[in-house]
């Protein structure tokens, strides 16, 4: 056969295989009946695309309005918008992470605990990692986080004396790339205040679009390589920074301070039941990634939901100053959880504009020997399936949350004097108990969100303190619309009172553009430092 004839008969092989395996996905594949976008029964690549342009969370939602409440996603993935689904998938031991999630460790040796597949292996990492994050352990940390709030608030004091507006969103990234960096390894990134690490933001924004791409795509992870060929120069500062950051803590002695290295120095070198030593790299990094941004998003998301909605901000305002006589008595206790206010517009925001904008993806543990029927939410499920809740739909969901495109914190509050009737206090109190059944912005079960107890406290301080010193509004003219969706747009887009989010994982963010007056007769207390 000569080198045409080979040619050919290649060219035959590689279109009969690609004719066959359409065919199969299209008219035989087990998931052939669920609805979706017609290229999600042939490749990843349609969700793929979206995640490239970062807006697989809009495209998710508005398949749900055209398909109903499972979506195809993917020749194996099954996407679903209801809280029996919900609770079907995150609180089933017999479920792990999906593969998917094999594609989202970069160039680690070691899973870190967001990406550990093994279920035995998480459980370990979140023994030890989860000690840093505790209630009790954040209360230790407490003071080091308020005073990197208070950094937060003297900038925001010279941007008013300045009469400068003020975007929210690197100043929110900043606070929490500082506030993450003494929590995970003691060391000061010193962001707000001096520019030399600030290209760290960069950094782990371009993983965290990386990482949701792989994840969405895994056919992409081998252009990890001429991603890393062409961010070199920022990428090898970020590895070594970190290297930096992880020797510098190691130096020390491990009670030298109160971070994750404190907790997990007594485990590290123990193998399978306790930690190998270079695992603290992939810990190192997800702390960074996650933990700065994630809680950014937030506190730059609340931020302009509050400068758009006067009687919401006049009421948090009005919590704030009469709870507290001063401003350096804001801190963790019962104080500060009778501001249920606060926490309703902590929790609204996370409704509105939840920081994780994709899907978890689940499948059935290699470990799970039980031989009955997988079901999720009355649906059976094929083995090899990888299945998820995609939480923007579910949190815009009119089943759970009327009026969910509308910022409302008090939909979080009992409002018995509203009620007039039996019948209306049963269907008010039904409706929260459906939205509250819905609400899980940390997800739920064995691998639900170890940041919880943190993102509340660092959100609820920042928000607390800064209410306390300063009143801000949205900047006039068109900076103000920063941060907004635009009318008329029809890609999902198009709300000017939703604050938009680009899905790299964690949600990416700018804005809004604000401006800051000072409370002058209470802001002594920060001019000392100024």
């Amino acid at each position: 056969m000569g080198a045409f004839g080979l040619l050919a008969a290649c060219a035959t092989y590689f279109v009969a295989t690609l004719t066959f395996l359409l065919g199969y996905r299209i008219i035989f594949h087990p998931l052939r009946r669920y609805p979706g976008p017609i290229l999600v029964k042939i490749t990843n690549g349609y969700a793929g695309w979206h995640a490239i342009r970062k807006n697989t969370h809009l495209i998710t939602y508005q398949n749900f309005q055209r398909f109903g409440p499972v979506v195809r996603q993917g020749p194996r993935q099954l996407v679903f918008n209801t809280v029996a689904a919900f609770h079907d998938i995150y609180l089933s031991p017999r479920l792990a992470k999906g593969q998917a999630y094999q594609a989202s460790q970069l160039t680690a040796k070691y899973p870190s605990v967001i990406n550990a597949i093994d279920k035995d292996q998480a459980r370990i990492k979140r023994k030890y990692m989860g000690q840093a994050l505790t209630e009790r352990s954040l209360r230790t940390f407490e003071p080091t986080m308020t005073g990197q709030i208070d950094i937060f608030l003297r900038q925001l004091l010279i941007s008013s004396r300045n009469s400068e507006i003020v975007n929210m969103s690197p100043r929110c990234e900043r606070l929490g790339l500082d506030i993450i960096g003494l929590l995970s390894f003691g060391y000061h990134f010193n962001t707000q205040t001096d520019d030399s690490h600030r290209f760290l933001q960069s950094v782990v924004d371009g993983m965290s679009w990386r990482i949701n791409m792989y994840i969405t795509w895994p056919l992409l992870k081998p252009l990890e390589r001429l991603f890393i060929l062409f961010g070199a120069p920022k990428l090898l500062r970020f590895h070594r920074l970190v290297h930096t950051m992880i020797k510098t803590r190691m130096a020390k002695d491990k009670d030298a301070q109160h971070d994750l290295y404190a907790v997990l120095a007594d485990h590290l070198g123990k193998g399978q039941e306790g930690l190998y030593k270079g695992e603290l790299w992939p810990e190192a990094i997800l702390f960074i990634l996650a933990g700065g941004n994630t809680t950014s998003a937030a506190m730059s998301a609340a931020s302009f939901y509050l400068s758009r909605n006067a009687a919401a901000y006049s009421i948090l305002a009005a919590e704030i100053r009469s709870t507290f006589t001063s401003g350096q008595n804001i801190c963790s206790g019962e104080q500060l959880k009778s501001c249920r206010y606060l926490r309703a517009c902590i929790d609204e925001t996370l409704r509105m504009s939840p920081p994780p904008t994709g899907t978890s993806w689940r499948q059935i543990s290699p470990k799970d020997k039980r031989s009955e029927p997988w079901i999720v939410d009355g649906h059976l499920i094929p083995p090899g399936t990888q299945v998820g809740v995609h939480l923007y739909s579910l949190f815009h969901n009119e089943d759970y949350f009327p009026d969910s495109y509308t910022w409302k914190p008090e939909r979080w509050l009992d409002s018995p004097g509203e009620v007039t009737t039996t019948e209306e206090k049963g269907e008010n109190t039904s409706t929260r108990e459906a939205m509250r059944k819905a609400f899980h912005p940390f997800l739920a079960g064995d691998r639900a969100c170890l940041g919880k107890s943190m993102a509340y406290q660092e959100a609820s301080l920042t928000l607390a303190r800064t209410l306390w010193y300063f009143d801000f509004e949205m900047a006039p003219g068109a900076a103000g619309e920063l941060g907004a969706g635009k009318r008329g747009r029809t890609d999902g887009r198009g709300r000017p009172g939703e604050y938009q989010l680009y899905d790299i994982f964690a949600g990416q963010h700018d804005g809004p553009n604000l401006v800051f007056r000072p409370r002058t007769e209470f802001c002594s207390e920060l001019e000392t430092e100024v």
